[in-house]
């Protein structure tokens, strides 16, 4: 015999009660510091002294900062190198172990190990590797990490080298998921590998696609491990992205408000890109 429905409501509510300690720690914590950053751009504030309104000035003071464009610039040309490398390896390698065969599962882990391997001792061999007596620079005969033109480049071939294992797995989930018998009738009558990919997989792979394509634009524009590791934004400032700025405003020159307004402004570029991926992307999923 069901329960009254005054007993249930009262059931309800008592559940809620005991949830209710946790939900607002959780929402304290989850959403707290949000709300703080975007706040603490409308002030001055330095360690020890007491925030003063300032409105809209560190907003003004961004917009007119040749330092701000120039990581933007940086973060942009990183963004527009990684995101399609890192897509491209991720759907080609999931391609390549999509099928069974001996040894499959070995090579999906080995795929899958850069993912799980610590950023800063990636970052610390790369760096050897690319330094000016390792292999690399003795192999093509430049310095990438002491090149302003080249320093990007190596900071994306490693990042696409560290990453492109946990896209993979989202591809290749989506890919045991296709029908083969759609594949099977092409291949009788007659299209090839590409014709394919082109007409079949990639339309159904479209919304791991779109996924893909926002995480790793995300990720892209918070870029930070690597390049403090590696560069430390330089040779001369020419990998100085956007989230090494709002470190060095907020942890070396203790400047908050203007951090807090740079986090602010990068949080409303990715949201924005995100939501362009939307139409272009993920239209018709």
């Amino acid at each position: 015999m069901a329960a009254p429905i005054s007993v249930r409501r009262w059931e309800v509510r008592t559940g809620l009660l005991f949830v209710l300690p946790c939900l607002l720690l959780f929402l304290a914590f989850r959403f707290g510091p949000s709300i703080a950053g975007v706040l603490l751009g409308f002030f001055e504030f330095s360690i020890g002294d007491t925030p003063a309104w300032s409105g809209l000035d560190n907003y003004r003071r961004l917009v007119d900062d040749p330092v701000f464009w120039q990581s933007l610039r940086i973060t942009l040309v990183y963004t527009l190198l990684y995101v399609p490398l890192s897509m491209a390896a991720s759907v080609g390698m999931a391609l390549l172990v999509r099928r069974s065969f001996r040894g499959v599962g070995f090579f999906r882990s080995v795929f899958f190990l850069p993912v799980v391997t610590s950023l800063v001792l990636a970052g610390t061999v790369f760096t050897w590797l690319f330094s000016s007596e390792g292999p690399i620079t003795k192999l093509t005969g430049q310095a990438w990490l002491a090149s302003t033109t080249l320093v990007i480049p190596a900071l994306v071939l490693v990042s696409v080298w560290s990453k492109f294992g946990y896209g993979m797995l989202i591809v290749l989930a989506r890919l045991q998921d296709l029908p083969r018998e759609l594949e099977e009738a092409a291949l009788t009558d007659g299209a090839g590998t590409w014709r394919r990919f082109r007409h079949i997989v990639a339309p159904q792979l479209r919304p791991a696609l779109f996924f893909l394509a926002v995480i790793e634009t995300t990720a892209s524009f918070q870029v930070f491990d690597l390049v403090y590791v590696m560069t430390g934004g330089g040779p001369a400032h020419a990998s100085y992205t956007m989230v090494t700025m709002l470190y060095e405003q907020a942890f070396r020159n203790f400047d908050f408000g203007y951090a807090s307004a740079l986090g602010v402004a990068l949080f409303v570029m990715t949201l924005v890109v995100a939501l362009i991926q939307r139409l272009i992307i993920g239209r018709n999923r």
